[in-house]
């Protein structure tokens, strides 16, 4: 069922169209809730400049490692996520001031990622985001990067929402993979667009035997413009899933493999494998020109609230 949707959203072909033309009706209904929810929505401002880091898109769209490139730029900074995957409930400190609290269970892979990659800041999850605001800024954030913040429409912040470079399909849910609208991006402060305002760079640690790819992402399929030669299979499980490592164990025998290749988003769920891993390391390339604009919105903000 999970890969009928993902071709249905990202790569549609023949009687996929009718099937989005019956359920488009669902998706106006759908696409018209959100978008009254969001005019009708009013915003809370609380005291501090929050940059929001989302999309529209369901599924991957760059948003850890553009959360990871901004977070660095700054000092006393934190990170808010919702968390998802996590076998937690609740507000959960990730990590204090680079200080990792707790296990990846708790946080989710995402906001560990972040957590291990940022020394500098703090990770905090939390359904209510709000409640993960205000722990922050009691802690000493002088700066909150939102992960995947676009639809908290009741937050004042500065929304920043990332597009792939291309969308076969732009209606809401259920016929599409839209979370609203294709002009809600309208509502975002900057639209940033993958290969116009950010590019990624994927890096692999050095391996020459055969690879098992082993991930649990949504959409797996972006992953083939950067895959090696050396793949000899593939193990796709649920996004933000976690890996038996019996299970890959069994699935290199199967494959002749030599290794699992992961992203760095599965590899913090395998810490203690035993297993051979080798990790897709990804990186963003982000225009100045962006770095800059949210720059100018943090120091106007705090310009502001000084007077």
């Amino acid at each position: 069922m999970k890969r009928f949707f993902e071709r249905l959203y990202y790569h549609p072909k023949g009687l996929d169209y009718l099937l989005i033309a019956l359920m488009a009706p669902f998706s106006l209904l759908y696409g018209g809730y959100m978008l009254i929810r969001r005019l009708a929505a009013g915003r809370r401002d609380f005291g501090l400049p929050i940059v929001s880091v989302g999309n529209l898109v369901v599924g991957g769209s760059g948003k850890t490692p553009f959360v990871i490139a901004l977070a660095s730029r700054y000092e006393n900074v934190a990170v808010i996520s919702r968390g998802y995957g996590r076998q937690s409930r609740g507000l959960v400190e990730v990590s204090r001031s680079g200080e990792v609290l707790v296990d990846v269970k708790k946080s989710g892979d995402e906001p560990m990622l972040m957590a291990q990659s940022l020394p500098n800041a703090s990770v905090i999850v939390a359904e209510k985001r709000e409640e993960a605001i205000a722990l922050a800024k009691a802690n000493g954030a002088e700066v909150i990067i939102l992960d995947d913040g676009f639809n908290r429409v009741d937050i004042e912040k500065y929304d920043i929402l990332l597009k792939p470079s291309s969308i076969p399909n732009t209606l809401p849910f259920p016929a599409g993979p839209l979370r609203e609208f294709a002009f809600s991006e309208r509502f975002a402060h900057s639209v940033l667009q993958e290969e116009r305002d950010f590019k990624r760079v994927v890096q692999f640690d050095p391996f020459e035997g055969k690879l098992l790819l082993a991930t649990a992402i949504a959409n797996p399929s972006r992953l083939e413009p950067y895959l090696p030669k050396n793949i000899v299979g593939r193990l796709y499980l649920e996004d933000h899933a976690y890996f038996d490592e019996r299970q890959l164990e069994e699935k290199m025998r199967e494959t002749g493999a030599d290794a699992l290749l992961v992203t760095q988003k599965d590899a913090v769920k395998m810490d203690k494998f035993k297993l051979s891993i080798v990790q897709m390391r990804l990186k963003l390339e982000i225009e100045d020109a962006v770095l800059q604009s949210i720059d100018s919105y943090i120091k106007k903000y705090k310009e502001l609230h000084e007077e």
